[in-house]
C-alpha cells in the first residue's frame, strides 16, 4: 500500500487474519520439529544410559515421549489450524527429517543422531524467530485496532506509518 493511502478497519484486520494464519502455520511445524526433537534426545538419552534398542517402534513411542511433562505453551489462545502437508514448511521440515534419515534414526550411528538433533534444533529456532517476528506485527496492528476504536469507532481510516 502506497504511504499516502489511508487504510480501513478492514484492511488492517484483514492484515492481522493473514499474521496469524501465518503465524498458526509456523507454530504448528514448530511443533512438529519439536516433537521430533524430542525423540531425537529421547534416543540420546537412551543410548547414554546404555538402554537396549528399544523394542517399540519409533510410532509406538510416540505417546510415551509426548506424554512427558515440557511446561506450559503460549498465552496466546489456541486457534483452529489446517496446514495443508504441501505448505512449505512442512515440505522443508519433512525433506530434512528424509535427509538426516529420521525414521530409522535408531539405527544412525551417534555423529549422525547428533547431526540430526542439530538440525532440527536449529529449524525449531529458526520458526521460533520468525514467530516472535509475527507476533511483533500482529501486536502492532492490535494495538492500532483497539487505539483506532478509542478514537471514535471502526470507520476511520489510517494513513500507513
Amino acid at each position: 500500500m502506497a504511504e499516502d493511502q489511508p487504510r480501513s478497519v478492514a484492511d488492517i484486520r484483514a492484515e492481522r487474519n493473514a499474521l496469524q494464519s501465518e503465524e498458526d502455520a509456523i507454530s504448528f511445524v514448530r511443533r512438529l520439529a519439536q516433537g521430533r526433537l524430542d525423540l531425537v534426545r529421547d534416543e540420546q538419552r537412551r543410548r547414554a544410559s546404555g538402554a537396549e534398542q528399544p523394542s517399540a517402534s519409533l510410532t509406538e513411542r510416540l505417546a510415551d515421549v509426548f506424554g512427558q511433562q515440557h511446561g506450559g505453551g503460549s498465552a496466546r489462545p489456541p486457534r483452529e489450524t489446517n496446514v495443508p502437508s504441501d505448505h512449505p514448511l512442512v515440505l522443508e521440515l519433512d525433506e530434512m527429517c528424509a535427509h538426516f534419515q529420521f525414521e530409522s534414526m535408531e539405527n544412525l550411528d551417534d555423529a549422525s543422531l547428533d547431526e540430526l538433533g542439530d538440525a532440527l534444533a536449529l529449524f525449531e529456532k529458526t520458526c521460533s524467530k520468525q514467530r516472535h517476528d509475527l507476533f511483533e506485527r500482529i501486536d502492532a496492528l492490535t494495538a492500532e485496532l483497539v487505539q483506532r476504536v478509542r478514537e471514535g469507532g471502526t470507520g476511520a481510516v489510517v494513513k500507513d506509518k
